[in-house]
């Protein structure tokens, strides 16, 4: 049995000799370069990118126990507020006192900071290496060089999250991007918003925290600008760059759903503040401002709207905001 084996074994190194010699008498050619080898290629390492980026770390609030907790709409965000905008009533309150990581929900204050600061839209701004994101590294459709007026940044920032647009933005602010952010905290000081802090005005640092309570502070004063509330709620928008036309779409899809009249909106997302979600919307006669932080899934604080809405449908009829004109009234 063992000279068996030997013999074999030596038949098999010899028959790997010729393979080998004859291989080299005969050398394979190169596969070509192509197109689409290339193509595919790149559909490798974005598969390989987005492997790693699925394996992503707790959020602040599953690491605190929060996504524990129970409510009656067993709703999947771990923090919840919905209120009349008009009455001040408060019709869900889920942990809305916790102060969380609140992603691209920055992007609310960025905008009151622009417009506030009566800055011209129609400047031209530039996209520099300094607005590229090496918090998270995440990429960008607007390469370093891009041109697109202020109105065009603001635009991309608010309806698809554009986080080098709204990192421009505030770089371009007068005494730039210090005095920016130390006039989003200042604002939000103004506002009352105690809990809440911001360093960079796109929401890709976990330091960029607040509450829902604040965030309806937040969500009430961006509705006071106009020109916010259609930026919000724009299904998609085109930008000319140079012989390119790219097209974003919202990153909300409930703007796109009858059933829904939204006033203004914006969406968010880090590993540390999951799932975001804030809201101006007309439902069941009522003007509510929701909350929703901290959902695990990629559709689940869309899904808690729609639970929300559905109980709210349900309620016998409400009395008429216009009855209430003497009711106190949301800092702007």
């Amino acid at each position: 049995m063992t000279l068996g084996m030997g013999a074999n074994a030596a038949g098999e190194r010899r028959e790997a000799g010729s393979k080998t010699s004859s291989a080299k008498s005969k050398p394979t050619a190169k596969p070509k370069v192509t197109a689409a080898t290339n193509r595919k290629a790149r559909h490798a390492r974005t598969v390989r990118r987005k492997a790693v980026a699925a394996v992503v770390r707790p959020s602040f609030g599953e690491l605190s126990g929060l996504r524990l907790t129970d409510d009656p709409l067993e709703l999947h965000s771990s923090v919840a507020l919905v209120m009349d905008q008009d009455t001040l009533e408060i019709l869900v309150d889920k942990n809305a006192q916790v102060v969380l990581p609140i992603a691209s929900l920055t992007k609310l204050m960025t905008s009151i900071v622009v417009i506030e600061a009566g800055q011209a839209l129609d400047e031209v701004l530039t996209v520099t290496q300094a607005d590229v994101d090496t918090e998270k590294r995440s990429g960008s459709r607007l390469a370093v060089g891009t041109q697109l007026s202020r109105g065009e940044m603001l635009h991309l920032a608010l309806m698809s999250s554009e986080n080098r647009a709204a990192h421009a933005l505030g770089r371009h602010y007068p005494g730039g991007l210090d005095a920016f952010v130390e006039a989003m905290n200042a604002r939000a000081q103004l506002l009352g918003m105690s809990g809440s802090r911001f360093v960079e005005p796109t929401g890709l640092s976990s330091r960029n925290q607040s509450s829902a309570n604040d965030l309806a502070l937040l969500v009430n004063a961006a509705y006071q600008h106009p020109l916010i509330r259609e930026l919000s709620i724009s299904q998609e928008h085109a930008v000319a760059i140079g012989r390119r036309t790219l097209q974003y779409r919202n990153t909300n899809r409930l703007v796109r759903n009858p059933d829904w009249e939204i006033g203004l909106q914006k969406t968010g997302y880090i590993s540390e503040a999951g799932r975001c979600l804030v809201m101006q919307a007309e439902l069941a006669g009522r003007k509510l401002i929701m909350v929703f932080l901290d959902s695990a899934g990629t559709y689940s604080r869309l899904g808690d709207a729609e639970r929300v809405r559905r109980w709210l449908e349900t309620l016998p009829d409400v009395i008429a905001p216009t009855q209430f004109a003497d009711a106190p009234k949301l800092p702007s």
